[in-house]
């Protein structure tokens, strides 16, 4: 397993630019599976090479994991491989892993990445958050 990297992470925010879509819901439903916007993906792939992971072996693991002023706190970092029970979203030459216990409070979910003169970071926006602290890495769902 690769070392785990940490990456920016910000309050979700908004939603604009282009997803690229894991499992594409229809019209007026909600998403089921894992987003990722091009912003998002371009910051993974540029991470992924300073670290040497390989696209066809490694991927994106989120998470989500017990802490934090709300109750559960976001988890990202480069694995190098997918476990057994993973779900595997591809965008491109990028997978995402997310574990089962994390994907019940991450189904739906859209990561982005916000480079702005105030902040820089992953944005994860959660509609099964329904509350988040201030620093936007912790939530309740």
């Amino acid at each position: 397993m690769a070392d785990p990297v940490k990456l920016a992470m910000t309050k979700a925010a908004n939603g604009n630019g282009n997803t690229a879509v894991a499992d594409a819901p229809a019209p007026g439903t909600k998403a089921k599976g894992i987003q990722v916007t091009d912003r998002a993906l371009d910051r993974v792939r540029i991470a992924m090479q300073k670290e040497g992971i390989s696209p066809a072996e490694g991927g994106l693991r989120l998470g989500v994991q017990g802490g934090g002023c709300s109750g559960l706190t976001y988890n990202i970092r480069f694995d190098s491989q997918p476990r057994e029970r993973d779900r595997i979203f591809q965008f491109g030459e990028v997978r995402v892993f997310v574990d089962p216990k994390s994907y019940i409070y991450l189904h739906g979910m859209i990561l982005d990445w916000e480079d702005t003169l105030i902040k820089q970071g992953f944005n994860f926006i959660n509609p099964n958050s329904q509350k988040s602290c201030g620093c936007g890495t912790s939530f309740s769902g």
